[in-house]
């Protein structure tokens, strides 16, 4: 069958990549999508805000399955667009696609569900918000509702940076998504990531992985889109992932259902694992980035198939194989990221993949025959081993074999399991 994907960052990169070995798959068309995706799709220009030329495409392509990459189209209501023309979709709804669309949304939600989570506040004016502030402790956690590139969260450590914080938000530093700040309880623990596909009605665990938000080594630094990941989360249990089903997946799910806005598509779930069990710190309603790398590094199975199933409503009697063994990913960025990043550095990928590791494409262009970087995080130089410890050493020989004067990345992604490795 034909498939269409839509996006041109390393999420879609990695997508690509495992839909082109598909065996269901007769010819993959992305857009706009990258250098790294052109290797196994045949790109197209289409602008994904336009949902007829999207349709039309579709049509003329025979194209069986859309695949929505990012976030944003998704809240434009992307998919309720193909539903209507009668073309496959593998994304929710512009209504299910609140979950992330809107922080407040999704914490109103677990109020009614009693999906545990951190206290909350909404506010919509700067004053209110301040005034709110006095019903936490520090640290504050200040969340623009919108949509913003995964860098609309502040962790504020006294009152004011919060003051701060929420004067940026409320002035425009994230446009529209700041319009409305979500103002949080604080939750200690320690954060993962649970994903799982729905049509609506059968839930299907999908892996599991740990990232690295903050910008500098040991975490430290402005939040970022993410710097690295690894997958599995040993720290997320087979107990904390019955629990996390049981308590926060199957209860958004049956909501959403009831509500008359069923859920369709992949469930990324970030969790806080705290004292009394996990709970929520938001939704996503598409695969992580870079959690999506090395999430497709260890599947095994025919991802046009699952998701083409989940599309249509079938996903009961659908399983999901992943590989035993762990992955990790690294960030190459820009120098300035998340800041004002510098663009058009030459990138040069020489003997990176030569041993078995994947470098996926996320800000890169062609730009007179050579490769540059077009983005803050520009590469996610992905690789396997038996554990974290294996796979982080196989990650960082295949980032030294890349010649990238103007990026930098983290050398320590996947610290905290290689401690407990180093300790068991």
């Amino acid at each position: 069958m034909n498939v269409l994907l839509l996006g041109g960052g390393g999420r879609e990169h990695a997508l690509a990549w495992k839909l082109a070995q598909s065996p269901s798959l007769t010819a993959l068309y992305a857009a706009p999508g990258n250098p790294g995706i052109a290797e196994c799709a045949k790109l197209v220009t289409i602008n994904a805000d336009n949902h007829e030329a999207v349709a039309l495409f579709c049509k003329v392509n025979d194209i069986a399955l859309v695949v929505v990459g990012p976030e944003a189209p998704l809240v434009d209501g992307l998919a309720d667009s193909m539903r209507a023309e009668g073309i496959a979709v593998f994304g929710p709804s512009q209504a299910a696609a609140q979950l992330e669309g809107s922080k407040g949304f999704t914490k109103d939600l677990c109020e009614r569900a009693g999906i545990p989570t951190g206290a909350y506040v909404r506010t919509t004016a700067l004053d209110e918000a301040r005034a709110a502030l006095t019903r936490f402790q520090p640290p504050y956690v200040l969340k623009a509702d919108g949509l913003a590139a995964g860098k609309g969260v502040v962790i504020a450590e006294g009152i004011e940076q919060a003051e701060i914080a929420l004067a940026d938000m409320f002035g425009g530093q994230f446009g529209e998504a700041g319009a409305e700040v979500v103002i949080e309880e604080f939750l200690s623990g320690e954060e993962a990531s649970f994903f799982a596909l729905t049509d609506g009605e059968t839930i299907l665990p999908f892996g599991t992985a740990q990232d690295h938000k903050r910008v500098g080594e040991g975490d430290v630094g402005p939040n970022t889109g993410g710097m690295g990941a690894y997958s599995p989360a040993p720290v997320l249990t087979a107990e904390l992932q019955q629990r996390a089903i049981d308590e926060i997946i199957r209860p958004t799910v049956e909501t959403m259902r009831a509500e008359g806005m069923p859920y369709s598509g992949v469930l990324y779930a970030g969790l806080m694992l705290t004292a009394d069990g996990p709970k929520l710190i938001e939704y996503n309603c598409r695969f992580g980035d870079p959690e999506c790398q090395v999430l497709m590094m260890r599947f095994q199975g025919d991802l046009v198939k699952v998701m083409l199933a989940c599309a249509k409503g079938e996903l009961a009697g659908i399983e999901a194989q992943f590989a035993e063994d762990t992955a990790l990913t690294v960030v190459m960025a820009a120098k300035g990221y998340p800041g004002s990043a510098e663009k058009g550095g030459v990138i040069n990928l020489g003997e990176a993949e030569a041993e078995g590791a994947k470098v996926f494409h996320a800000g890169t262009a062609m730009k007179d025959g050579a490769l540059v970087a077009n983005g803050g995080r520009v590469l996610n130089v992905t690789a396997m081993g038996a554990n974290v410890t294996e796979a982080q050493a196989a990650a960082y020989r295949a980032v030294d074999a890349v010649q990238f004067e103007s990026g930098f990345c983290r050398r320590d992604i996947g610290w905290r399991e290689i401690e407990r490795e180093n300790n068991r």
